[in-house]
């Protein structure tokens, strides 16, 4: 037991991570609403096993806080929060619960597409259009030509802000667009595959802006936000919401070397800086379309149930089954992406797509869609299983003791819920 206990101080103190208690019972909110698990023909056991997984990933130490929501066939059949809003280190830490927001950083990303998808839908923009046919601004410097798609696949040619560009400008829409207009592109013509963490964002609300006159959150709020009745959903928080948010955390080996250069130039500055600016006022007050939707994990879920069943939710219709269609479809073949330069990136206009034998969201998932978000957040659906999945977590790892326990249960989730849906015939169907 002594024994035991030092090597947990010690592999806190390696790894930075948060003192995790014998027993997580008084850490842990379990929604009361879950359906049982064999109403689908899976043993609750199963199920259980995967909340087993997530409780692994807090004793890691390197996430304060985890929450999990599973959907089969609309069905909530896992719903569970564990951990810490705030105060991990402190004598008197804020639990937190199933309503704690939390930020999806670049998860974000796939709800701001899709309102961008609706714009199309609604025929306020083509998205084959150059992004200049609609904000001029866009075209100097060589990207006259990159069209409102590119930009939704990461190729617009303008994957980050310089180095020399002060990180306050992302507090301030305009004169961020007017930073990336006038960019030199990559490449004129879409050709190089290269993630936009946080460039594509603030380009897509100057769309919005432009062809409805409406704010990001505005233009959320019509389309997806009150329709669906979230609570939360919405870039930025508003001011009496910022107490309840779940606090993020710096955690993991330091970064150093490469691994620190290249995080730097994704995200702009490091991760330490990164967490420190999503815990600020000025973050938390922002609306920034690819890094601070807030939301519980059951309703990310909710919104990739609403993609599951074609854009349509409690009998209203949020997007036609085309537009989800449309989002969704892969815009080429796997390919070397120049800014995360890792495995081959699959991506549709707009999502992080699944792949075989083993992607983002574990192992044969060739169909599911949805994203990634800094650093082990994840959000998608997969129509093969019917399922629509989040884990919401809130430490910032990029080397950490979780890894094993995450893959346990990405691939636990892949084979839990075995493929039921004949996706041949899926793709044979009329929309």
């Amino acid at each position: 037991m002594w024994l035991a206990k030092q090597y947990r101080n010690c592999r806190n103190l390696a790894f930075r991570g948060i003192s995790v208690p014998e027993d997580l019972s008084d850490l842990s909110d379990i929604d009361s609403k879950e359906v049982p698990a064999l109403e689908h023909g899976i043993m609750q056991r199963d199920v259980d096993a995967l909340w087993a997984h997530a409780e692994s990933i807090f004793r890691s130490g390197m996430h304060p806080m985890v929450s999990l929501c599973i959907r089969r066939g609309g069905d909530v059949l896992l719903n569970r929060s564990l951990g810490y809003a705030d105060g991990a280190n402190h004598t008197q830490p804020c639990i937190a619960s199933l309503q704690t927001p939390v930020c999806l950083f670049s998860a974000s990303k796939a709800v701001s597409a899709m309102l961008i998808h609706k714009l199309a839908e609604d025929g306020l923009i083509d998205l084959l259009n150059p992004v200049s046919h609609y904000i001029p601004a866009f075209a100097a410097e060589g990207k006259a030509l990159i069209t409102v798609y590119q930009l939704l696949a990461h190729r617009a040619g303008v994957p980050g802000i310089p180095d020399d560009v002060p990180i306050d400008l992302l507090f301030d829409h305009d004169a961020a667009v007017a930073q990336i207009c006038k960019q030199p592109a990559l490449h004129n013509d879409g050709r190089v595959l290269a993630y936009h963490a946080i460039t594509s964002g603030f380009i897509q609300a100057e769309l919005i802006r432009v062809v409805t006159g409406k704010t990001l959150n505005e233009y959320l709020d019509e389309v997806v936000r009150k329709p669906m009745g979230m609570k939360y959903f919405r870039f930025g928080l508003e001011r009496m919401d910022h107490s309840k948010v779940a606090r993020n955390y710096s955690t993991g080996l330091p970064n150093i070397g490469m691994v620190e250069r290249q995080l730097s130039k994704i995200l702009g500055v490091g991760v330490s800086e990164v967490v420190d600016i999503s815990n600020s006022e000025a973050f938390l007050s922002a609306e920034i379309a690819s890094a601070n939707l807030y939301a519980t994990a059951e309703e990310a879920s909710r919104f990739f149930q609403m993609l599951l069943q074609g854009g349509q939710w409690q009998g209203k219709r949020i997007f036609t089954p085309l537009t989800v269609s449309r989002a969704t479809r892969e815009m080429g073949k796997p390919q070397f992406d120049h800014s995360l330069i890792i495995l081959p990136m699959r991506y549709s206009a707009g999502m992080m797509l699944g792949l075989n034998p083993v992607g983002l969201y574990g192992p044969k998932t060739h169909y599911a869609y949805g994203h990634l978000g800094f650093s082990n957040i994840l959000c998608w659906a997969d129509p093969e299983r019917d399922i629509a999945v989040s884990i919401l977590t809130t430490g910032k790892p990029v080397i950490g003791n979780h890894i094993v326990s995450l893959f346990k249960l990405l691939n636990g989730i892949s084979n839990t819920f075995k493929p039921c849906v004949d996706m041949q015939h899926i793709y044979s169907k009329v929309l």
